[in-house]
């Protein structure tokens, strides 16, 4: 049987500027992969510094995002929830980008540092978590009469790849242990929210997207660990370093402790970095 090329496949999805079949394109990959592992190949196609995106919506830069205010209104949950979409667009393609951009670190020799077949098949699994996270919010916005790209969004989670498409461990400080892990902060407030206004469906899909979005922080910290460990760095202190170089600003309270200590996350390490 023909092998799965990993990297051919992160490439085709990143190369696809429609949201929807990015989204659909990698649920795909996902089923044949997952109905034959024993086919997959790592691959050597490396992906341009940034994805394709559709027209819509237009991007802003994080400070020029208007505030939601009304938090009880329709149309704040919709923006709210289209921001969301746009999050979770973005993590299909930063777990894509993690597999190709990354690719030569498997065929490194024997005396360098590489990584195993383990590190791209876990971002595999985000990549086709992020993807269901995306059609869950877009097919319940279309329920709203509102398509992705409806409104503005911002390019802050891409502008933290682009500054690290150079350094596996900054890639993996900043992206899951800083802006997925802030996901596992907010997320539980909206579902409050949503749970106060008796809103059972947005309830549902939060809790889907906070459950494995743990799991993401996880792959992130583990991975990390890893490198560290290779190296010889010490982990908080490499972690807090990076941080500093390569994330502006404080990391934002309040943390929602719990969730981070499932997916490894210690208060020691992040606490110092608080505003």
């Amino acid at each position: 049987m023909d092998k799965i090329d990993l990297t051919y496949c992160a490439c085709k999805v990143l190369r696809t500027d429609n949201a929807e079949e990015k989204a659909r394109l990698t649920r795909q990959f996902s089923a044949e992969i997952l109905a034959a592992p024993e086919r997959v190949m790592i691959g050597s196609e490396q992906p341009d510094l940034r994805p394709a995106r559709p027209a819509k919506p237009e991007l802003l830069a994080p400070g020029k995002m208007t505030r939601r205010r009304n938090a009880g209104s329709t149309k704040t949950k919709i923006t709210l929830l289209h921001a969301i979409a746009h999050i979770e667009l973005n993590a299909i393609d930063l777990a894509w980008d993690m597999i190709a951009r990354f690719a030569p670190l498997y065929s490194a020799n024997s005396d360098e540092f590489s990584l195993p077949l383990d590190f791209f098949m876990d971002w595999f699994s985000v990549a086709a978590d992020e993807a269901k996270h995306f059609l869950l919010l877009n097919d319940y916005l279309k329920t709203f009469d509102v398509s992705y790209g409806d409104f503005p969004a911002h390019d802050g989670l891409w502008e933290a790849a682009e500054k690290t498409h150079h350094d596996l461990a900054a890639r993996l400080a900043v992206v899951p242990m800083v802006l997925e892990a802030r996901g596992l902060d907010v997320t539980p407030q909206m579902i409050d929210n949503f749970t106060a206004q008796g809103d059972d469906d947005t309830v549902a899909i939060l809790k889907i997207i906070l459950e494995e979005e743990v799991n993401h922080v996880r792959i992130g910290r583990v991975w990390f660990e890893y490198f560290c460990n290779t190296h010889g760095h010490d982990i908080e202190s490499h972690w807090q370093h990076l941080v500093r170089e390569y994330f502006h600003g404080k990391l934002k309270r309040p943390f929602n402790h719990d969730d981070r200590f499932k997916a490894g996350m210690i208060r020691d390490w992040y606490e110092p970095l608080a505003d």
